[in-house]
């Protein structure tokens, strides 16, 4: 067995590195996949050539570059379906329920920048959902799925961009800058937890943990529509709001491209 070392610059979530499972899952040749996302690494356990693998996981415009490879006698461990269809359970209905509230919040505050980070919590829970229909899926449905998700995400992001041009040529009532920090607090403490829910059994020492967190695009998205509500407050201009709004359906707009790449 060979163990061949990637770096992806761009893996900075966990909801990639489930992309990274999706793309991965129908190689016979894989045996285990390890992640280390605070670093941008993954470890590869395989037999044979790495090279279809590196051709893979390239499609997925992550950046990726191949280390190294050698040959290894470690014994890898897989997780049951069981224990992997109970986590992806859980993460996908803490950001399902946190799509809505931002979405909910988003509209009554006027806040574009919450209803931009709710569709990116609506971004996640499609590959965690994907995740779920992967794992003892078919390829077809897979891809069915995924070409679905990804359209659908493509559809409300552009959606939101034209809303986003309206509010910056018209005359908008002011977010609620109150709703927008609160809001977004919430939210950063569940993508906190569902950081921890889907790394806690792959390292538990302190200093990875936190620099998963601070490393993460959902943290900084969240973090960024929070500083946006204090500048709304601060500067009395809605623009703030509107430039966090734009940014984030810009990064959706990425998000769904990867999905798209899923069904290829």
């Amino acid at each position: 067995m060979n163990k061949t070392i990637f770096n992806i610059t761009k893996m900075d979530c966990p909801s990639e590195e489930q992309l990274i499972r999706m793309k991965l899952q129908n190689f016979d040749t894989v045996k285990s996949l390890e992640f280390d996302i605070p670093n941008r690494k993954l470890n590869v356990y395989h037999s044979g050539n790495p090279e279809p693998i590196f051709s893979a996981l390239e499609t997925l415009n992550l950046n990726t570059t191949l280390i190294s490879t050698e040959e290894t006698n470690a014994v890898v461990e897989t997780d049951t379906s069981n224990s992997q269809r109970k986590l992806l359970w859980t993460v996908l209905i803490i950001n399902f329920v946190f799509f809505g509230l931002e979405m909910l919040f988003g509209i009554f505050s006027n806040s574009m920048g919450l209803v931009a980070d709710s569709l990116d919590m609506l971004a996640d829970t499609i590959v965690y959902a994907l995740a779920l229909f992967a794992v003892g899926g078919t390829i077809a449905r897979k891809n069915n799925i995924a070409k679905f998700a990804g359209y659908f995400q493509i559809l409300l992001a552009v959606i939101g961009f034209v809303e986003v041009i309206r509010r910056f040529i018209g005359i908008e009532a002011m977010p609620d800058f109150k709703t927008m920090i609160i809001v977004s607090v919430l939210a950063l403490i569940a993508n906190v937890l569902c950081l921890y829910l889907l790394q806690k059994n792959k390292s538990k020492e302190a200093h990875m943990q936190a620099s998963m967190i601070f490393t993460s695009n959902d943290v900084i998205i969240n973090s960024g529509v929070i500083v946006a509500g204090i500048l709304v407050n601060w500067l009395n201009s809605s623009y703030p709001d509107l430039i966090i709004g734009a940014i984030v359906f810009v990064v959706v707009a990425r998000g769904a491209y990867r999905i798209l790449k899923l069904a290829k």
